[in-house]
Formats: C-alpha cells, structure tokens, sequence
C-alpha cells in the first residue's frame, strides 16, 4: 500500500510492486482465452479482476490541510479506510468521519457502494484528540453533522439560526493575535468549506438559501470581529470557499462574488505579504499563484464592463464591485512584484530559481496591462465625442458607469510602475485625452478616491481640475453648526482674539469649519465668517505688523520678513497665519491676498533661481543680471570689490552675514559668480526666513485632512492656481454676468425700480462695485469663474419699508432688499450711502 503525504492535492498515479496482492489468485497465473469457455471459470475470472482494480483517491485532513493520498479496492469497506488512517495517523476510529459529496460514509459499505471513483476527493472530519482547540473542534463537527443531515434531507429544526450561532461562536473564540496558534485555529474551519458548499449545491428546498446565508455571515463576521492582522488567516479559508465554488457554478453566481469580494478585502487590509511558493515566510500566507487567477478574472470582466459603459448605464454598480475587487487584489501581487524586483540582483540563486516561479504571473499582470489601457483608450475617445455632443459638462449623470474610468486609470498607474516603458505609455494617453480627463476629474472624483497621482504630471491636468483635486486635500466642511468650531470676537480686538480661537485650538475641532459672530452684533452664518477672513487676513498681511512684506512691484503678494522677530510671538503667528490662509481656502473665500513665488516655491520644498525673485526684491534681481552678464575681464579685476557676504539690516544695525565659511575672503570673479548668487539668494530668501516658513507650513498643514500633503498641496498647483484660488478674479466685475446669475422676489425683471438699479450699478466705479457686492454677499473678490462660481445666485428683494429707508441685506444667503423708491435719483444717492468703503463693510444684518 503506498500512502502519500502532501501540503496540497496532487495525482500521484505510480504503483509499488506490493499494491496487487497476488496470493489471492494474480492475474498472470489466468488464461483469458481458456476460462471464456468454462462458465465457472468466468465467474472466478470476474471476480479477481474486480478485484484487481485500484481506486487511487485522496483523502484530506481536516485542521492541517494536508492531504494523504490512498489507494484501494472497490470492495474495501470504508471500515478499513479508518483504519488504515488510524494507523498512519493515530487518529482514533471512533472519532473519524470521511465526507464525499456532503455525505458521510458509513463504515459497512464498500467504496463502490459509496459511488467513490478514479481521483476521487474525501474529506475526514472528526475532533482530534491532541489539538490545542477542543471547543472549536467540538463547534465545528456540531455543525458539519448538522449539515450532513441537511444534504441528506432530514428536517432540522431552525437549521439556519443554528449554523450561524455555530459560526459565530467558533469566531469568538479565535486568538487576538498572529501566531502559530491562529494559524491552526482557522485550519480547522476548513474541514467545513467543503459541506457548506455542497449544502449551496444541494437540489433541496431551502438548502441553499441557509447555505448562501451562512457563509455571508462567515465572511462578514471574519471582517467585522476578526481583528485585521488575522485576516490572512481569515483569508485562507474564504480562498477555499472561492476554489470550491469556482469548480461548480459560474463565475456570475453571487456567492462566489461575494467570496471572491470578501477574499480581496481580507487580502488588502491585512496586506498580506505573499510567500513564495515553498512557503518559507509566515504560515498560511496567500501565494501570488492562488491571486493571479482572480486578477486575471476581474481583469476580463473590466474589459466588458468598459465595452457596456459607454452604451449602457445598467452595468454600474457590477463596474463598481469589479473596480473595487480589482484593486483589492493587486495589492499583494504589486508588492511582492515589487519586492522580488528590488531583491533580484542580490538575492541567492536558489532564491531566484524560486522566484522564477513568479515570471508567468508578471508576465500575465504585463499584458492585462496593455489590454486594460487600450480598451481604456478607446472609451475616453467615446467619451470625449458624447459629451462634446451633449455640450460637454450636459447629462451629468446619464451613465454613472463613467465615475469609475479614473479608479481603472489609478490601478493601471499603480501598475505601470512594475515595467519598463509602461508608465510613459500612460501619460501619452493620458496627454492625449486631457480634456475628458480633466472632466472626469471636476465630475467624479472624490475626498475618499485618492486621484492626486494625477498631479505628478500636471500638464495633463487643467486649472479646474487641479483645483478639485487639491480642494479634496482638506476635509469637508461642515453644515451641522453643532459640529463647527464657534468663535465670539470682539471687532476691536480682531487680531489678538483670532489668534486665540485659532492658534490655540485643537486642530481635529477646525476640520469640521467655523461658524462666527462679533460681539454685541446680530448677525451670524456664512456672510459674516466671510467678513472675517477678510479682515483677519488684511491685518496678518498688514507690513505695519511685520510679519510679511509686500512685494513692490505687485502689492499683492507677500512672503516673510526675516526682520519678523520683533514681533515677540512671531513665529507663533506664522503658524496662526498658515492656518487662517488654509481654512480661507477649504471654505473657498477668496480673501484678496497672494503669495510671493519665492514663498510659494520653498511651501513646495522647491529650489529658487535668480527668476523666481523678480518680484519680491527687483534690485536684487536687476544687480545680480549685471553681474552675471558683466565682461568676465572687469570681474575679474575686482572692480566690484566684491565677496561672499551679504549685508544685513535688523532693528537699525547692519551686520555682515558670510555666505559660506571663509566668504569674507572669498572674493567673486568669473569663474564663480553663478555660485554667489546662488548663494546669495539662498540666504535672503531661504536661510533667513526658513523658521518662520516652517511654522506657516506647519500651520497650514493642520487643516489638511493628512499631513502627508505637507509639501504636496502646492506642489500640485501652479503659482496662478493658488492665485485664483485665494485672490479670485482679477477682472472688473461684469455688470451683465452679475444681472444674470441675479433673481428676484416681490420685484419682476421688468420693473422700473430693478431696470434703474442695474443702470446705476453699470455707471459705478470697479471699487464702488466691490463694495456692494460685499455689502450684498461678504463677497468682495468674486471666484475666477466669476458669479457662476459663487456657492448661490444672488437674490434683490422687495422690502414693504418707506423709501427713506437705506437697502439691507442678509448676507448669508446672497439677499438684498430695498423698498420701490419712487425715483432714480431717490436710489442712486441711497446707494451711493451704502457703497462708502467705511459704510459698505460689514452693513448686512445676516
């Protein structure tokens, strides 16, 4: 008898001399042709050949998953089989149960009886004396009797309830930590897989319902209560639902999709490091061969839900499971690619003769590749011709199928880091289809979607775009007031106050937004904190608080003075600063102040150039061009008496500062004046300036939703972007675009009083037109998109008070009300009032 043992299934089909016992009459010692012609010799002929067929089969051990193949006769009796098992196993008889095809097999029958076959596969079951599981042991052969029962068509009262209080149960008791003991523990579910899923096979009624419910409680009890570092193990056992599955119903059946589902889950928060294929790493970890199969899968299912999405809208939410599983199921494959390529030229080369084991998956994975992208490809050029006929940003959400183009471009991204060339073959696509990208960006990208990869190739990216993808670096603000941050602040006390609410508190409590309100004044909500940002940032930016300088060719833009120190709790007020910018920014105010390049760069961790400082210091700039285009004779000949040293003034005294050690006996001639104004530059607007840098970013950064967006957020955008973003339009504001995002209520269009307002308002200066439109929304510098960008349309109404009354507005919801006064001049001069810079701000009620 040769008995085999082996970690999986094998077909081991080679027999010993010793397998056919011919003392019993072997087959050599018989004539065929003489016994056909004696009908007892026929009989005596029938029988030994029977009896010489060998049934080679495999039995697995329940627990440790190996499996022993056996070989034997038709008329053995199971009995036997036990006993043999006892002997190479020392698994009592008593406490044996072998399974095929859901059924127990009874110990007086023979293998024919039991209908076992060629390579037929069994299951032994039963509680093992020696494991150091006893109650999950008992748990589990409780509900594998239950279930045989059920495959059998006995009634079983509340069968379901039971199976799964029996599951839950076993969960329970599972260890807390990853071990060797975890290991074997979740072994031993595994003797169950294989009746479950033949109850979901069985053709009785109710069979598959309590099987298809027990199993989804299995897989969604293993996430939920199992804790993450055994979901590998976790993850075992619902492969072997996956692989028993996947051998008899369709890879469309919805239980082997939400294995399948539930398997790629496991796989990614667990983030399994994959063995390779003789297991040396940790103990039941998944092999990269026992993922591919599925990637493979998925992958052939996304070229079909590719091809139904630009036809159909009835494939979205399948397009959304095979996204999601997708991606699940690339993170253990990605990472052990990666691994083994980071690890080839240094590693042994009997480990790389393992590893050669992997070529046909990183080949496999390199060609979904390709597949993937060019199918890609072809739908963003459909795409782009459907929405260029439906006027492009038309028929918002005719097919949703479309939000998921950019989760497959982000796993093909992911992807093309493995291989060479791929990742330049992606851009060029991506170059190639910038506009319908950039929409797909604005339309369907989210907080939770991580798309910022797209950044690192910005010119595939468009204004628009590159502003939602940053806007989802901060945290949403937001509507509940009770969840906001409040603030209560003196006017007269603006500054300091501010500084108290914001530098000092928690940062988790400014992530939800702000909700403000002056003292001693009515009015609240959105309007006035708009109000404050705008007066909290004309203070901070104020050169009289010497915290920022004004560049002077564009009183706009600031970057730190490195004279800040005077301030006492400066570097305090930086961080202040970085958080009052950031949060103007995540609740989209445009506050009317710009940062210099030279600080915009260094927030970026960016080298500066001479260029870079032409606005903020242009004599330093202009001189060193002469410098640097001067005749290389003059500077050599010292004419310039120059070193490497910099002047600097502070509180009134002027101090040398060496540029590099020894500068003060360094003199600059030709060969090294590039290197001098490098240096130069470096430390006027690096070195002495970089703490209070620092505690800007750092401030900024705590608004952020991660601070590993520290650096990124600007690196992401363009000078102009963050312009745009925090200064708005530079425009005049256009009377027609303001009188068509502008409704009315209790006037008509048509009426004289609105026909004379917009006629006043057209002869207005561009500052008296600020001023009312702050008066009117808190909104003095409109987005770049101009009205249409605001978060409401502006409203006028008409308000039952006598015309001696100024206008009001209720700024909060972008309303304005003034009385039918019955002239024009009766309005002009009642807005004239109110578009006074002193009298405009801060005029509205609410």
């Amino acid at each position: 008898m040769s008995v085999i043992e082996t970690p999986s299934v094998h077909h081991h089909r080679k027999r010993k001399h010793d397998e056919i016992d011919d003392d019993e009459g072997g087959v050599s010692d018989i004539d065929p042709i003489r016994m056909k012609k004696d009908d007892a010799a026929k009989a005596v002929y029938s029988a030994v050949h029977h009896r010489s067929i060998m049934l080679q089969f495999f039995v697995r051990m329940m627990g440790n998953g190996n499996t022993i193949v056996m070989q034997a006769h038709p008329d053995d009796t199971v009995q036997s089989i036990h006993e043999r098992i006892q002997a190479l196993k020392g698994i009592p008889v008593f406490e044996q149960r072998l399974i095929y095809n859901g059924k127990q097999l009874q110990s007086e029958q023979t293998l024919a009886e039991c209908s076992i076959g060629k390579d037929a596969s069994l299951q032994l079951v039963g509680r093992m004396r020696s494991t150091g599981h006893p109650h999950a042991w008992q748990v589990i052969n409780d509900m594998v009797s239950l279930v045989i029962r059920l495959c059998h068509n006995e009634p079983v009262h509340d069968a379901n309830k039971t199976i799964k209080g029996l599951i839950t149960s076993y969960l329970n008791l599972s260890p807390k930590n990853d071990n060797d003991s975890a290991s074997g523990y979740f072994q031993i579910f595994m003797s169950a897989t294989a009746v479950l899923v033949s109850l979901y096979l069985s053709p009785y009624t109710g069979n598959k319902d309590c099987a298809d419910s027990s199993i989804r409680h299995f897989l969604t009890t293993c996430k939920t209560t199992v804790s993450p570092p055994l979901h590998t193990q976790c993850a075992r056992v619902v492969l072997d639902f996956c692989t028993l599955l996947k051998k008899r119903v369709s890879s469309e059946d919805p239980l082997y999709g939400f294995c399948r589902s539930t398997f790629g889950s496991l796989l990614e928060t667990a983030r399994v490091y994959c063995a390779d294929s003789e297991g040396d790493n940790v103990k039941g970890s998944i092999l990269v061969q026992e993922i591919f199969p599925f990637v493979s899968e998925l992958a052939k299912s996304l070229l079909v839900d590719l091809d139904l999405s630009i036809d159909s809208p009835s494939n979205a939410g399948t397009f959304l499971i095979n996204v999601a599983d997708f991606t699940a199921f690339l993170v253990p494959l990605r990472a052990r690619i990666m691994e083994q390529q980071a690890l080839r030229g240094s590693m042994p080369t009997q480990k790389r003769h393992k590893e050669a084991l992997l070529v046909e998956e990183i080949e496999g994975l390199h060609l979904l590749y390709n597949d993937l992208l060019n199918k890609t490809d072809q739908c963003l050029q459909k795409l782009e011709q459907t929405w260029a006929g439906q006027g492009m940003m038309q028929g918002e959400d005719i097919y949703p199928a479309w939000s998921h183009y950019l989760s497959i471009l982000k796993e093909l991204y992911l992807i093309s880091k493995l291989y060479d060339g791929a990742e330049e073959k992606l851009w060029k696509v991506l170059t190639r289809q910038r506009s319908v990208v950039c929409l797909l960006i604005v339309r369907y990208a989210k907080r939770t979607d991580e798309h910022q990869w797209i950044l690192e190739h910005k010119c595939v990216t468009n204004f628009e775009s590159r502003r939602h993808l940053a806007m989802m670096m901060f945290p949403e603000v937001k509507e509940d007031y009770e969840e906001l941050h409040e603030m209560l602040i003196d006017r007269s006390q603006l500054l300091s106050e501010s500084f108290e609410y914001i530098a000092r508190a928690d940062t988790a409590s400014l992530h939800a937004g702000l909700f403000m309100e002056f003292k001693n004044e009515e009015a609240t909500g959105p309007g006035v904190l708009r109000e404050w940002f705008l007066l909290v940032c004309q203070a901070l930016f104020n050169p009289q608080n010497a915290l920022f300088v004004a560049c002077p060719n564009d009183r706009r833009r600031f970057y730190p003075n490195h004279a800040s120190k005077v301030h006492p709790l400066h570097l305090e007020y930086f961080g202040f600063s970085g958080r009052v910018i950031a949060l103007a920014l995540m609740h989209k105010v445009q506050v009317g102040i710009v940062l210099d390049r030279v600080f915009f760069l260094q927030l970026a961790g960016k080298h500066i150039t001479l260029e870079d400082v032409k606005d903020a210091d242009p004599f330093l700039y202009s001189s060193c061009k002469q410098i640097l285009e001067m005749d290389s004779d003059f500077i050599d000949s010292d004419a310039l008496g120059l070193t490497f040293v910099r002047e600097v003034e502070e509180l009134g005294d002027t101090k040398v500062v060496e540029l590099c050690p020894g500068g003060k006996n360094l003199i600059v001639n030709s060969k090294n004046r590039e290197k001098y104004i490098d240096l130069l530059i470096k430390d006027r607007f690096v070195t002495s300036i970089s703490e209070q840098v620092s505690h800007f970013s750092k401030g900024f950064t705590d608004i952020l939703s991660s601070s590993k967006f520290q650096q990124f957020f600007f690196q992401s955008l363009e000078l102009e972007d963050l312009d745009w973003m925090l200064h708005g339009s530079e425009d005049t504001i256009s009377v027609e675009d303001w009188k068509a995002h502008t409704e009315y209520n209790g006037y008509k269009e048509t009426d004289i009083q609105i026909t004379w307002f917009w006629e006043i308002v057209g002869r207005m200066t561009a500052e008296q037109r600020k001023v009312l439109l702050f008066f009117w929304t808190s909104v003095k510098y409109l987005p770049v998109e101009g009205f249409c960008g605001l978060a409401s349309r502006l409203y006028i109404y008409k308000s039952p008070e006598p015309e001696d009354r100024l206008p009001s507005s209720h700024t909060c919801f972008y309303r304005m009300c003034f009385p039918a006064y019955s002239s024009m001049t009766v309005m002009q001069e009642r807005l004239e009032v109110i578009t006074q810079e002193h009298i405009g701000c801060s005029f509205g009620t609410w």
